[in-house]
This record gives C-alpha cells, sequence and structure tokens, in this order.
C-alpha cells in the first residue's frame, strides 16, 4: 500500500502567514504540519509515499527528505484544483491500494483504523467521519443503516451533522470514478462526487468512526486549537539552563536560558532561546533562537528567530511568523493580538 500526502493548495485562509511560504510548513507545538500526516503514515505502515506540492513549495522537500526508511516521491499540482484532482495527477505513482492523507489534518489516534478496515473488509474506498458542530464547511456524509447513503461537499443545509475527515483509503479502481467528473460549482473536482459515483455503482465504501479529537488546521483558530491539543499530551522535559519558576509540564530545549521568569504548562519553547522577566503561559509554543523579555504571552505560536521585548503587558492567542521583532517605545494599550507573516517587524510606540 502507498500513500499519497497533500500538501499543495495555496492557504488563502491562512493569510499572511502564507504569502511567504507553504501553509504546511508552519510548526505546531514547534514540529511542522505536514510531519504529522507523514508520521501517520509511516505508523501504518507505509514506506512508499508520495507527496502533492502546489505553488508554494517552499521548505516542504527539506523538512521530508532526509526522513529515514522511506521512499518519497515528490508530485507536482501546478494549478490544483481539488482533492480529486490530485489524485489524477497521481495516477502513475498509485499502481495500487493507497492511503491520501491531508497535510493539514492531525489525528490523535492516527490512522492505522483506516487502514485495518480496508484489509479486513476488502473494500474499494474507506472514509472516515467524525460529528461535528457546523458541518457546512466539510464535505458531510449521510449514513443509513451504518452504510454510505450519500456524500455532499460542503453543504449550505447539511442533511447530518457527519463530517468528513481529511483521509481515505483507496483502491485503484478510484482512478475510474476521478476521471468521470466534472468540475464542482466550486470549480474543483471533488473527491465527494467520485465516492458517491461508486456508491451508486454498489461499490464497497466502508465507514470509520473517528474518536479521538481530529483537527483541519485551515483557518489561524484552528492552529491554535490544534497547538493545545499536542501541548495538553506533553512529557516534561527541561534541557535547557533555568532560573526560574516552572509550573506543569514544560519542554525546554538545548542552549536556552531562562532567567527571572515563570513558565506554567503546557508550554514547549525550542533551543537556544533566551527567556529574561517573562511570564509564558498555558498552551504557548516558541521556536528556536527566540529573544523573550518583559513580556507576557499565551495560548500562542512563536515561530523562530522572534524577538519580542519590553511589551510589559500580556499578550494572548497570538500566531507569530519566523524573524519577526516586535517592541515597546512608549506606553500603549494593554492588549494586543497578532498574527504575523515571516520577516514582519512591528514598533509599537
Amino acid at each position: 500500500m502507498k500513500g499519497l500526502l497533500l500538501a499543495g493548495g495555496l492557504g488563502t485562509r491562512l493569510r499572511p502567514l502564507t504569502y511567504t511560504g507553504n501553509k504546511h510548513t508552519i510548526p505546531i507545538a514547534n514540529k511542522p504540519m505536514i510531519l504529522y500526516a507523514f508520521d501517520d503514515l509511516v505508523k501504518a505502515g507505509i514506506k512508499n509515499i508520495g507527496v502533492i506540492l502546489g505553488p508554494l513549495k517552499e521548505g516542504i522537500e527539506n523538512i521530508l527528505k532526509d526522513y529515514p526508511g522511506v521512499n518519497i516521491t515528490f508530485i507536482d499540482q501546478p494549478d490544483p484544483k481539488g482533492l480529486a484532482h490530485a489524485v489524477m495527477t497521481a495516477e502513475d505513482f498509485l499502481d495500487e491500494p493507497f492511503v491520501m492523507h491531508l497535510g493539514d489534518n492531525l489525528l490523535r489516534d492516527g490512522i492505522s483504523d483506516f487502514v485495518k478496515a480496508f484489509n479486513e473488509t476488502n473494500a474499494d474506498a474507506v472514509i472516515g467521519v467524525t460529528e461535528v458542530k457546523d458541518p457546512r464547511q466539510y464535505g458531510v456524509v449521510v449514513l443509513e443503516g451504518g452504510k454510505v447513503k450519500k456524500l455532499i461537499e460542503k453543504p449550505k443545509e447539511p442533511p447530518s451533522n457527519l463530517a468528513l475527515v481529511g483521509v481515505y483509503v483507496f483502491s485503484p479502481i478510484i482512478h475510474e470514478y476521478v476521471k468521470k467528473l466534472k468540475p464542482s460549482w466550486r470549480g474543483e473536482y471533488e473527491i465527494t462526487d467520485a465516492i458517491q459515483l461508486m456508491v451508486n455503482d454498489g461499490k464497497r465504501v466502508e465507514v470509520v468512526h473517528v474518536k479521538g479529537w481530529w483537527k483541519d488546521t485551515g483557518k489561524p483558530e484552528d492552529l491554535l486549537e490544534a497547538n493545545q491539543l499536542i501541548l495538553d499530551e506533553i512529557s516534561p522535559n527541561i534541557s535547557g539552563k533555568v532560573d526560574g519558576k516552572i509550573e506543569g509540564r514544560v519542554i525546554i530545549g538545548e542552549g536556552t536560558e531562562v532567567k527571572d521568569s515563570r513558565i506554567r504548562g503546557p508550554v514547549i519553547i525550542g533551543k537556544n532561546c533566551k527567556i529574561y522577566h517573562a511570564y509564558i503561559g498555558p498552551y504557548t509554543s516558541i521556536g528556536d533562537n527566540c529573544v523573550i523579555n518583559e513580556v507576557e504571552i499565551e495560548n500562542s505560536i512563536i515561530m523562530n528567530n522572534v524577538k519580542i521585548e519590553n511589551i510589559r503587558v500580556r499578550i494572548s492567542d497570538n500566531i507569530i511568523g519566523n524573524n519577526v521583532e516586535i517592541k515597546r517605545n512608549e506606553e500603549m494599550p494593554k492588549t494586543f493580538r497578532f498574527i504575523l507573516g515571516d520577516n514582519s517587524k512591528i514598533d509599537l510606540v
């Protein structure tokens, strides 16, 4: 069985973070998003993986190229037109059953249940579903007697609250069905339409009910929630030098110095950082080579090479890109919120 990992798309809902790079490189708990999906495939026993790359390729190849024990094929999709279009693009590579995993989807319990269901039931396809509060932003599945009856992509009036998660297992027969598709109202070739054609033809489409958490990280608030979910499960590991108060589960990387500061977990801090006179609150991840001085931060994602100094107020719910510099020159309002792309610079005056 092969894997197909989707890392294309333009990440428009995550702008400005994605103006300068691929959204799948954004770190969640200091680990590039793409690696969570890639690890899922490897843990499920898949060692031959195709990676779909769209117009924004920056960083993906560098992240994956040295992954041990896996044969990786990079596949260009210059003009992404939907999930079924990704299957069409990779047809030559997909000459056996395969798992298609969206690179911006995180599943707490991985994908082994999907592979197991496919192998044990002689299925033509396996899909995953989970209950959501607002199904309108997802592909929606209607079941009848536990069997798939209908699939609808982002319906305005959802007939059920079962959303498709971003993992699918297909036999090679899927190629016949994606070739029958026409673009949807969104201008895309929808994988839901292809699966619906399979259902209509009586093909065996099995369903896995995802029990652990699942997160589609398509928007900034989703990134922060995913960061929370991952940090909730970390184990303490202090490798840096600490002169301050540590509470709860905290990871501090090698070469990092913490002075006269309070770190309240769950928190992860990368390598070679300087944390001085600061409060780092729950659900914060800080990348490598950062300087955090005289500021309070919580529930935030801070990427690499960031400097935040002399703010003297609490900032929360931030996503701050690489090489950003934030400093305070004079008094300002007490609360700030930032979503900043790479190489930004802000002076608070």
